[in-house]
């Protein structure tokens, strides 16, 4: 418990001390580049209905968003200083920290695991996976996630199959009794909406510690500027005023988000938003974005406990909750 209030303390290191004062009238427009995660979902509808509502831009913002190439493009371009935020994952910060990327959390866009094993009438327990096919998309933490989650229902003999991305495609097929690596709010809703009766297992429930799913990242560097500081906290107010804006209608995050990718299907993603909707929030009155740094530090320790580091992570320096309404530093 001392280690874990130790890295809770950290976390003012990123920014200096003192009590933040709220800077509420910006001084002219600065442009930000902002990378997605992945292509355009209901995961992103506050970000969406923030800029189709003029939040960003009445906080002196110009939002740019950009969907990456491909999915391991958003921290290195980040790192490199392509974008000026980038959304991705906890588990991906931390890899890409223990690589030497110096980058850092600023908020919590989703506050817990998305991440799930879903199968089709079959699989409802982690007790039911004994020697069962397990398709994952090669990740190397997915596959810590099942070997924890098996271990923990005390089963043997679950075999994991690279499917990439496929994931869905290859339960259909039978090719896998079961996946890991789809989100309950999303492949498990469109496969309800299919009538295929999906059975979904969240991976904190069976197991694995819990951790923020999606998450906004800065540059070190960047938190280091008074200029910098305050385009990221703006950036995270605005950016809950928009989820707000989705809690009171979701319809208000979907409509935005159906004129940015036209193709996506409107049904789906309104059914996803509803869904996520408690996960988009902290509990205990905390602002929008926060983000627990005991549970950042347990599920850490996870990650190094399961090799997928090479070195107790800095926690106190990869995540920090200075930048959200009312907390922080004024520098």
């Amino acid at each position: 418990m001392k280690r874990l209030a130790l890295l809770a303390a950290a976390a003012a290191a990123l920014a200096g001390c003192g009590v933040k004062k709220e800077t509420t009238t910006p001084a002219g427009t600065h442009p930000l580049t902002v990378m997605l995660d992945f292509f355009p979902n209901a995961d992103h509808a506050g970000i969406y209905a923030a800029k189709a509502h003029g939040d960003y831009r009445r906080a002196g913002l110009d939002v740019k968003l950009q969907a990456p190439n491909d999915p391991a493009e958003p921290l290195r371009l980040l790192a490199a200083g392509k974008v000026d935020l980038a959304i991705s994952y906890e588990p991906e910060l931390l890899l890409a920290r223990d690589k030497g990327l110096k980058l850092a959390s600023v908020g919590a866009i989703v506050q817990r695991p998305l991440t799930s094993i879903i199968s089709l009438k079959k699989i409802s327990s982690p007790g039911q996976l004994q020697g069962k096919r397990v398709g994952t998309a090669g990740i190397p933490y997915q596959s810590a996630y099942l070997k924890t989650i098996a271990k923990a229902a005390g089963v043997t003999g679950v075999k994991e199959v690279n499917v990439g991305f496929n994931l869905v495609p290859a339960m259909l097929s039978k090719k896998v009794d079961a996946t890991l690596g789809g989100f309950w709010n999303y492949e498990g809703i469109q496969l309800a909406r299919r009538h295929r009766h999906p059975k979904i297992i969240r991976v904190d429930q069976a197991g694995v510690p819990t951790y923020d799913e999606l998450i906004v990242v800065a540059r070190e560097a960047t938190l280091r500027t008074r200029t910098g500081a305050l385009q990221v906290r703006r950036f995270m107010q605005a950016t809950g005023a928009g989820y707000n804006a989705v809690r009171a209608d979701p319809a208000a995050g979907v409509g935005p988000l159906m004129a940015a990718a036209p193709d996506l299907d409107r049904g789906l993603q309104l059914a996803s938003v509803k869904a996520t909707l408690p996960a988009f929030f902290p509990a205990g009155g905390k602002p929008f974005g926060w983000q627990d740094l005991n549970a950042w530090a347990r599920y850490a320790k996870w990650m190094f406990d399961n090799r997928l580091l090479t070195q107790p992570p800095a926690v106190g320096r990869a995540v920090t909750n200075d930048y959200l309404p009312g907390q922080g530093i004024d520098g």
